[in-house]
């Protein structure tokens, strides 16, 4: 169903550490392997079929007795040999070699169950629903099948002992831990919540079980500001564990039914400290991001310096193209930050993204806690790449004014004609600083001959801030033109517009364009994908975020389309332009 699809990534990708303590006792082997089973079940009919026919084989080349034998059937099989046993007038005590037969065929029985993982049951109980109760309980019965092989093995020499016993010891300790985890990650009762949804809250008409929670099928009865308290509190009383729900919107061809989702809250924060990067790590990367990034734009800085520039030129040419770019970065970055806590919405670090070409392709943010509605998931973007527009669009004004037009300033950088070229999605910087030469070749006069085009580095930032903050509005994943998507049109549309993107940027790499190609495969692996679904899916955005939309989408269209502003594209084996003349 849809439903599942929009959540499937809340419960099935549950691994790490919760941030209460709680799932501390989760071993790092349990983690891999949920996470690594958890992609299992798309493939579970190929699975299946596959085992049939292994076990069709099996029929045709071994003998019967050698065939592994359902649950219920080895039932019927054994009570028929214990019936005709006692029916030959045979006790225990008489017939000692028969009872050691059956526990040995049923001890091989188990066996070959645990080594063709296919055939067993908790497995099979995993794959039916990938929740963490699930995979414990498997991990667990592995840890045991090592063990009991472990106290098989005969030990060759004193060093093997030795290797052994560590071993032995360290899955003890990881069962234990594991059966510690047990406790904690428990499948919610559908039966016993069931009596919490009613004509008051939210009036559920079916129910089915998803991870460790369950997606309730029905539809609201009053505002979601007043039901979800109540039934949250409702459902923890009932489910004794605190517990977090979603609203949704499942639609099945032309049919629309509102969801809700519950699953325990344990769970959730245990994916979100999973993929939290508020750490030691994740702040020493961001800051490593960001002396690249200063790095890269001091490098790109210094191919647009007039010929026989000194350092002290070099100083005063760059200093102001730094200013101007820290100043869009520093407010888009105070207004994300300032809106997100509006919303109670925590972030992780910022992370530059260097590009030796433009100097810096924009900041990326991960959500470290749930969205509450949809509209903090289109507010938080917005909030970005509004307050970036108009701080490059006041830097580019502000030089303007200053030296009446975008071409002068004294400490002007000199933009040459090789820094668009193969570069189309730059055209709308070159259409406002004017090219090099007309369309005979001709140098025009607002250029330099055998310099470049002067432009005032204020202006410069301004209009590359301007092109960068549309290439992070291009509905992708994850993108903060893909979240925009995500909010005012759904996961599908969404999704859909993030294909059609891809393609249109992959159209621009065949083409010769190094910035398409450079951001889309940036995009497309880097920051694909779709985020975590909003608490209230249901509660629509209004009219006028869908006009800020539209708005946005216009400049993005206007400023990232190309146009006649000189700019081509040839081919990616062509010298860079800072190697070669002009």
């Amino acid at each position: 169903m849809a439903s599942t699809s929009l959540v499937a990534s809340i419960v099935c990708s549950s691994s790490g550490s919760s941030s209460t303590g709680r799932s501390a006792a989760l071993p790092r082997s349990f983690c891999r392997n949920h996470h690594r089973l958890s992609l299992r079940p798309l493939r579970s009919s190929s699975i299946v079929r596959c085992s049939l026919q292994k076990q069709d084989q099996a029929k045709e080349n071994r003998p019967v007795s050698s065939i592994a034998v359902a649950p219920d059937e080895q039932k019927v099989e054994e009570s028929k040999k214990a019936s005709s046993h006692h029916a030959g007038g045979g006790g225990g005590g008489d017939h000692p070699e028969g009872g050691d037969g059956e526990d040995s065929e049923k001890k091989s029985r188990d066996e070959q169950q645990e080594v063709d993982w296919r055939s067993d049951e908790e497995f099979k109980k995993f794959m039916g629903n990938p929740s963490i109760e699930a995979a414990i309980k498997l991990e667990k019965k592995r840890a045991d099948r090592k063990l009991r092989e472990l106290d098989r093995e005969p030990d060759a020499s004193p060093i093997s002992g030795l290797l052994r016993g560590f071993i032995k010891g360290t899955l003890e300790r990881e069962k234990q831990r594991l059966e510690e985890a047990e406790q904690t990650f428990k499948a919610l009762d559908l039966n016993k919540l069931k009596s919490c949804f009613g004509y008051d809250t939210f009036f559920a008409v079916d129910v089915r079980r998803f991870g460790d929670g369950g997606i309730f099928i029905g539809n609201l009865r009053k505002p979601i500001e007043e039901v979800r308290s109540k039934l949250e509190k409702k459902i923890a009383e009932t489910a004794g564990t605190e517990v977090t729900l979603w609203f949704m919107e499942e639609r099945n061809e032309d049919i629309t039914k509102q969801v809700c989702m519950v699953q325990p809250k344990a769970e959730i924060e245990l994916q979100l400290e999973m993929t939290k990067l508020s750490t030691p790590w994740g702040y020493l990367s961001a800051v490593a991001l960001a002396v690249t990034t200063f790095g890269t734009i001091a490098l790109m800085s210094g191919f647009f310096l007039k010929p026989g520039a000194s350092f002290d030129d070099y100083v005063s040419d760059v200093l102001p193209l730094f200013g101007g770019f820290l100043s869009i970065l520093g407010v888009s970055e105070i207004a994300t930050r300032l809106t997100a806590a509006r919303y109670g919405v925590k972030l992780s670090p910022s992370f530059l993204v260097p590009s030796n070409w433009t100097g810096c392709l924009g900041v990326m943010n991960n959500y470290e806690s749930l969205l509450p509605n949809k509209k903090a998931l289109f507010d938080i973007p917005v909030a970005r790449t509004a307050s970036a527009y108009l701080t490059s669009v006041a830097l580019a004004v502000s030089a303007f004014i200053a030296d009446g037009s975008f071409n002068g300033g004294e400490n002007a950088l000199f933009i040459r004609p090789e820094f668009f070229y193969n570069n189309p999605l730059l055209s709308f910087v070159q259409q406002v600083i004017g090219p090099y030469t007309d369309e005979l070749g001709n140098v025009l006069p607002n250029a330099v001959e055998g310099v470049g085009v002067p432009v005032d580095p204020l202006a410069f930032a301004g209009l590359l801030g301007i092109v960068v903050t549309s290439l992070n509005l291009l509905p992708i994943g994850r993108l903060e033109g893909g979240r925009v998507a995500q909010a005012l049109f759904g996961r599908r549309t969404a999704a859909l517009l993030s294909f059609g993107t891809s393609l249109l940027l992959g159209a621009g790499a065949v083409g010769g364009s190094v910035l398409c190609l450079a951001w889309g495969l940036f995009a497309t692996f880097i920051r694909g994908g779709e985020e975590i679904p909003a608490q209230d899916e249901i509660t629509p955005l209004g009219s006028e975020r869908y006009a800020w939309g539209f708005v946005l989408a216009v400049v993005c269209l206007l400023t990232l389309f190309p146009n006649g502003g000189g700019t081509y594209s040839s081919s990616f084996l062509g010298e860079p332009f800072f190697r070669g003349g002009i």
